[in-house]
């Protein structure tokens, strides 16, 4: 027997299955154009006349957004919080704490530091995931090489639409400075930050790894650092490319987290 909370449950996941559903639609059709987008467009920064090609890298609805790290070009889907179907794991671990992610992946081990007491609600959340084995047997779906720079990971359908039905807020966000005229900051090589849907805390599971210094707008949620073998294994991804030779897509060389974990440092 259903009884009704499992009903409005169930109502909730079948409503953002058909959200789901429309905005891989719309992705398709504005993959077209951010391939044009992201080999044309470049961002001229005032102070210093340098310039950066934008793409976007996502966990969400981000159908035509070519200049932010929201919506990757298989898109990354998490629910906006009007859509989360699921509460926030309950607060659990230490804030004061330091704790490290390990990343055992088919491409080497990646450990990324994190600190509780800058990004409790993201630390938390993956040490909730974690801890279910939620990144277990998970792809990391794409991979930029021409603008950003980054290898996106953390979605357990493996093509940039599943999350973990809620979201979380956004954290540190200052962390990396004031933005520049063009309105970025440097993510610098190393960095692991959340990708969004390009609206305000709407960060589910999915995140990236930064290979190789990256402007971006201040919007995506610093919450850890690789260490240097972590690094090396994801530059040597990147330097095999993309899968079918663009500069956004599934990486190449393949990458596979084979068990993910989160414990105190």
């Amino acid at each position: 027997m259903v009884n009704s909370d499992q009903r409005r449950r169930q109502l909730a996941r079948e409503k953002f299955e058909r959200q789901q559903q429309r905005r891989a639609e719309a992705r398709k059709k504005a993959k077209r154009r951010n391939v044009i987008i992201a080999s044309a467009l470049a961002v001229v920064v005032l102070a210093g006349a340098a310039a950066y090609a934008s793409i976007g890298l996502s966990d969400g609805d981000s159908s035509d957004k070519a200049a932010t790290p929201e919506s990757s070009a298989s898109g990354s889907p998490s629910p906006s919080p009007s859509e989360s179907s699921e509460p926030e794991p309950k607060m659990t671990i230490d804030k004061n704490a330091k704790y490290t992610m390990a990343l055992k992946t088919s491409q080497g081990d990646i450990s990324i530091a994190m600190d509780a007491k800058k990004t409790p609600h993201t630390v938390n959340s993956f040490k909730a995931l974690a801890d279910k084995k939620y990144f277990d047997s998970t792809k990391c779906h794409r991979l930029t090489t021409e603008g950003i720079f980054v290898l996106q990971c953390g979605d357990p359908k493996g093509d940039g639409t599943g999350g973990p039905g809620y979201t979380i807020e956004d954290e540190n966000l200052t962390a990396l400075g004031k933005a520049g005229a063009d309105g970025s900051v440097t993510y610098p090589a190393g960095t692991v930050a959340m990708a969004n849907t390009g609206q305000p805390h709407t960060g589910g599971s999915q995140f990236f790894l930064v290979y190789k210094d990256t402007k971006l707008p201040p919007s995506y949620t610093p919450f850890g650092t690789m260490d240097d073998a972590g690094l090396k294994a994801v530059e040597a991804v990147a330097k095999a490319g993309v899968d079918g030779g663009t500069g956004d897509g599934a990486p190449k060389k393949a990458v596979t987290v084979e068990k993910g974990t989160v414990d105190k440092a």
